[in-house]
This record gives C-alpha cells, sequence and structure tokens, in this order.
C-alpha cells in the first residue's frame, strides 16, 4: 500500500485529515480520501464477521469431536449441518472481502505521498520556488542552438537516417557526440563511486506487475513501452524510464538490517520514453528522445535520515554540473506537479545560452516510505504490538546524458568548435577542443513551443 491505512483511520491513531490536506495541496480530489475511509470501514466490518465465524465454526466442531469421543457411533447431524452452513457464509464472505480488499487497493493507489510543508503550494509551475543559483550565465548575440552545434562537429544523425530507421526522435550518436557521451558516463560513475556509491546496471525491462509497485498509473500510458506477453504463459513486460524502477525493486520483499543503512547506488542504464504528452515540445536535437543514456543516484535510508540524503543527493549533483562549469538554478517543485511517490522535489536546472532560460537536468525526489510499502522493504526488528518500519527511498538524476551534452554544446561553444570540460578530458583521451567540421545548418527551424520551467523530462 502507497500509503498506511492507519494514515485514514481517525480515532486509531490515525490522521484522516493530514491526507485531505495533502491532496488539497496537490490539487487532487480531496473526496478520494472519504472514499478509501468508506471501503476500508467496509473491509473490516467484513473480516469482523468473518472471524466472528470462524470462531462460531470452531466452537461447533469442538463439540461435534466431544461428542463423537464420547460415542463413535453417533453423529450430531444438526450441528453437521450448521457447520456446514457457517462454512458456506465464511465462504462466501471471503470471496467479498476479497473483491473489498481489491478496491481498497485501486483507491488507495490514486492518493498521492504526503505532500512535505516546505513543498510551494500551487498547480502552476511558473510559482517554482527557486532556492539557489549557481555560475555566470553567458548572454550574446548569435549563439548557435544545440542542434547546430552537434551536426557542425558531425556528433548526430537525425534526419533522415535516425527518423528512417527508428522513427520520430530517432537518431545516431557519431564521433564526438559518442565520445562525449561515454566520456559524461565513465566520468558520472566514477564521480559517485568515490562518494560511496556501489555502480548498478540494471535490467532493462521489468515485469509490469513489478513496475506497478513502482509507477504510477499514467506513466503506463504516456511513457511505458510495453514488450511481450504475447506467448501462451508468457508474462507482459516494460522498457524501464529510468533505472530508479529496477533498483527500488532491488531490495523487493526484504527486511534490511539498519546497521546496512543507507544503501548508496549509481545506477547507468538506457531510459525509453514514449514522450506521449510532448508532442511537438523541443523537436530539436538529442534534447527530449525516446531512447538516452542516464546515470541516477538512488538511497535507501532509515525513515529518520532521508531529509538529511534528500539534501546531500542534491549538492552531489550541484557539485558534478559545477565542475562542468554548467551554470543552474535550483527550485523547489509546486505541489501540484509533484507525481504521486514524491514528498519532495528538487529540480536543477541548467542554463541554456541560445533561448536565454533555465532547463531541466536533474530530478531530485524523496519518495518517503511511498514506494517501499508497495515493494515490503522494511528495516528494523519489528516488536511486538509496534507497526512494520518500512525504509524511505530517494532518487536523483546525476547526468541524462543527452541534456547534459545539449548544455555543454551550448556553453562551450566558440568560432572554431566546442571547448571540452577540463574534467572529461581525461575520459575523451585528452582533447581539448572539438573542430567545427561542417558548416552552420542552412535551415534553422524555430521551435514548435516554448517549454515551461520545471516540465516534466527526460531527467
Amino acid at each position: 500500500m502507497p500509503l498506511d491505512i492507519v494514515l485514514f483511520r481517525e480515532g486509531k491513531g490515525g490522521n484522516p485529515d493530514l491526507v485531505r490536506e495533502s491532496q488539497r495541496r496537490r490539487e487532487s480530489p480531496v473526496d478520494w480520501v472519504d472514499e478509501v475511509i468508506e471501503v476500508d470501514k467496509e473491509c473490516r466490518e467484513n473480516q469482523y464477521k468473518i472471524d466472528q465465524l470462524n470462531g462460531d465454526y470452531k466452537k461447533i466442531n469442538k463439540e461435534i469431536a466431544q461428542i463423537k469421543k464420547a460415542n463413535e457411533n453417533e453423529t450430531p447431524k444438526e450441528l453437521v449441518e450448521k457447520a456446514q452452513a457457517i462454512a458456506d457464509q465464511i465462504e462466501h464472505l471471503k470471496g467479498a472481502q476479497k473483491g473489498l480488499e481489491e478496491k481498497l487497493q485501486q483507491k488507495l493507489n490514486r492518493i498521492g505521498n504526503i505532500v512535505h510543508e516546505s513543498v510551494p503550494v500551487s498547480s502552476n509551475e511558473d510559482n517554482n520556488a527557486v532556492i539557489k543559483k549557481w555560475g555566470e550565465c553567458k548572454t550574446q548575440p548569435k549563439l548557435l542552438h544545440h542542434h547546430e552545434l552537434l551536426e557542425m562537429i558531425d556528433g548526430y544523425e537525425s534526419d533522415p537516417a535516425g527518423v528512417e530507421v527508428a522513427g520520430h526522435r530517432g537518431y545516431f550518436l557519431k564521433g564526438y557526440g559518442v565520445l562525449l557521451q561515454l566520456a559524461l558516463v565513465n566520468y558520472g560513475v566514477s564521480f559517485l563511486t568515490q562518494k560511496g556509491y556501489t555502480p548498478l546496471i540494471p535490467p532493462y525491462f521489468m515485469y509490469t506487475k513489478v513496475m506497478a509497485k513502482t509507477a504510477q498509473l499514467s506513466q503506463f500510458d504516456e511513457e511505458l513501452y510495453k514488450v511481450g506477453g504475447e506467448g501462451a504463459g508468457e508474462e507482459e513486460k516494460c522498457l524501464i524510464a529510468t533505472s530508479e524502477q529496477p533498483i527500488s525493486a532491488l531490495h523487493m520483499n526484504q527486511w534490511l538490517e539498519e546497521k546496512t543503512l543507507p544503501k548508496r547506488y549509481v545506477g547507468y542504464s538506457t531510459c525509453f520514453r514514449k514522450e506521449a504528452g510532448s508532442h511537438g515540445r523541443d523537436a530539436w536535437g538529442i534534447f527530449r528522445v525516446h531512447q538516452f543514456d542516464k546515470i541516477e543516484q538512488f538511497t535507501i535510508t532509515t525513515p529518520e535520515k532521508s531529509w538529511e540524503m534528500h539534501e546531500d543527493m542534491l549538492l552531489s549533483s550541484e557539485e558534478f554540473y559545477q565542475s562542468l562549469g554548467i551554470p543552474y538554478r535550483v527550485v523547489s517543485i509546486v505541489s501540484g506537479a509533484l507525481n504521486n511517490a514524491a514528498s519532495k522535489k528538487y529540480d536543477l536546472e541548467g542554463w541554456f545560452p541560445t533561448l536565454a532560460t533555465y532547463r531541466e537536468l536533474v530530478s531530485c525526489s524523496n519518495c518517503t516510505d511511498y514506494q517501499s510499502r508497495a515493494l515490503e522493504i522494511r528495516c528494523g526488528m519489528k516488536k511486538q504490538g509496534e507497526a512494520k518500519k518500512y525504509v524511505h527511498m530517494l532518487n536523483s538524476t546525476l547526468c541524462a546524458t543527452t541534456r547534459t551534452i545539449c548544455a555543454i554544446l551550448e556553453n562551450y561553444q566558440t568560432e572554431g568548435g566546442i571547448t571540452v570540460p577540463a574534467v572529461l578530458r581525461p575520459f575523451m583521451g585528452g582533447v581539448e577542443l572539438i573542430p567545427f567540421v561542417k558548416d552552420k545548418p542552412k535551415r534553422r527551424a524555430q521551435p514548435q513551443a516554448q517549454p515551461k520551467v520545471g516540465q516534466p523530462s527526460n531527467a
């Protein structure tokens, strides 16, 4: 269950008003909370009837056994018929109970995590709170856009080659485009490994039933590609949209000792996204694509340490982009734009000088125990009378390679080529300047739509 059902039980240690207020901040239906409360009440009342009848059934069976013990030839027909009638009632109520529990789970799944008190309350992402800024933002006329620069260094093939092979947003990385990507991957993994993170390359697809425990329903239609499930007995799977998804399930159904926490993972994977809700946006170059590589931070902590970890993960991302020399700002995302799992989310937005705007490079979320409840990942030793203690799970982009390449191209362009950031040179054989080998593209289309700051993205 994403949220603890006890939260909905007033008078039993719960606080349904807290959930209602959180829903209001998300601008999600508040009456969903009352629907959960109603179905939970039906569920508990039905279970009470089952428990009572089980008691009656055991009592009657005990009487039957005593009578048979006293007289082997005597069969208490009336009691046997009564026991059978009770057994039939129990079976009927158990069927109803299964339906009620499924209905309860469906209604619970619609309700988002409790929004942290520090999150700005709004549904308009123009109201994201700017927390900090770093770096000097370059602004000068006649700067070239990232897709033009990538073409001028002969770093990719998109239209027609990529599009003819893979469709809209299809591309081949090429030459220095490949070398920049591999440099970012190797530098990013090395950067986090030195901070105590364990590198992971996860599966690139997951069973849909497992994905459903860590991704919200809207992602299935707008984001995830489905594979398999066509043959007899073959279960449907989904291609991953981020390594966060499989890594979150790494310890599924496990009880972790608190002394082993926190666990810090750096995930490296290719990510696959349909981008169904972004038609016409960011059609230039490789900024928003269906396939890209990403370095992800993923941590598991005790509940007491997760907010401290949230700030620490953001700081790691900041240090990474400072080392690359990409100017940025950090914003706290408004309540109405949070996904269901996130209690709070920061975005780190890099500076793109050609459009004189910040664009999302990093998304850093504390999901508290929202995912771990669904995945049954617990910690500590459960004492009698105490509730299970679930771990907190956090995720943050370190580097979505295609977006970071775009930021590097725009911020490091010179008249003769692209200066390679100093920290990447050891991973590129010492290359300091990537020269232009092609003329500026003659056709320079205008963007079809300007994205809002903080828009959902490949980060």
